[in-house]
């Protein structure tokens, strides 16, 4: 877990994740919490030989944040689980299962679900492609019958299927594949990363599964940090993919791409922030 002014439900997190006897080790990434944070979470660490709170000093970003965690682990399998995200029962076993019989490297994404009990954006996608992006976007998808990345309202399968992307929110995959990726692109400093890993498992000929059976239980946007900031994190993240993944006029495509994903980003903050109020 990656940890950067969570709030409350971080411990609610990390109780869970203590609580499932299949986990072998909690590897906390704290990027500076507040004080009486950091001091409730040395606390937890102080009587659990499972728990372990590597300090960073400073945000430093979700991507470097995950690799500095698996640097550390000594598990075979590493699940990245968002630090709002409650592990319920067996998801841990399961994924580790499904990441077994997978053809490496290979990436196994757990189904998040909200508190309405319903699966959340994110959990399964389809291929993230310049038209895909374009068109939603603008908001003319329907208009020009392009299908929706989002699988979240299509039938829930009744074992691991195979996708484009699944979230980051609960990602487990092998340290012997997590090698073979050398990590997360530490250049995502947030949101993004993990359709970049995707992509990349995909272009090594690797499998990105989708597991119904492994679900978590995901509150989202706990965080006090600024809405505004995360949205430009998650518009650079989808440019440099864009720079990155769009083949030869990959940087054409980022430049083409870049104002509509920063005023679609922005906007949306801008209603998000109002309805906090």
């Amino acid at each position: 877990m990656v940890s950067y002014h969570t709030g409350p439900v971080l411990f609610e997190a990390l109780e869970a994740a203590l609580g499932d006897s299949n986990v072998d080790e909690v590897i906390l990434v704290n990027h500076a919490n507040p004080p009486e944070v950091e001091a409730r979470l040395s606390a937890m660490a102080a009587q659990s030989d499972r728990l372990l709170i590597h300090h960073t000093g400073e945000n430093q970003g979700f991507a470097r944040g995950c690799n500095a965690g698996a640097r550390i682990a000594q598990s075979d399998y590493l699940l990245f689980l968002n630090p709002d995200a409650i592990l319920l029962d067996g998801a841990a076993a399961r994924l580790v299962e499904t990441a077994r019989l997978a053809h490496e490297p290979a990436i196994v994404g757990g189904r998040p679900l909200g508190r309405d009990g319903k699966e959340q954006r994110g959990g399964r996608r389809g291929e993230l492609t310049f038209s895909t992006a374009l068109a939603g976007f603008l908001g003319v998808s329907k208009l020009f019958g392009v299908r929706d990345i989002h699988y979240e309202r299509e039938d829930v399968p009744k074992e691991a299927i195979s996708v484009p992307a699944v979230s980051g929110a609960a990602m487990m995959m092998s340290r012997n594949s997590f090698d073979q990726l050398a990590g997360f692109d530490e250049r995502y400093f947030l949101h993004v990363e993990d359709l970049d890993i995707c992509k990349r498992v995909r272009k090594l000929g690797g499998g990105v599964l989708f597991e119904p059976r492994a679900t978590v239980l995901h509150h989202g946007s706990t965080s006090k940090v600024n809405l505004v900031w995360v949205e430009m994190a998650k518009a650079r993240g989808l440019v440099r993919y864009f720079h990155r993944h769009g083949g030869s006029l990959g940087w054409l495509k980022a430049l083409i791409l870049a104002g509509p994903i920063y005023a679609a980003l922005l906007g949306r903050s801008a209603l998000l922030t109002m309805l906090r109020r």
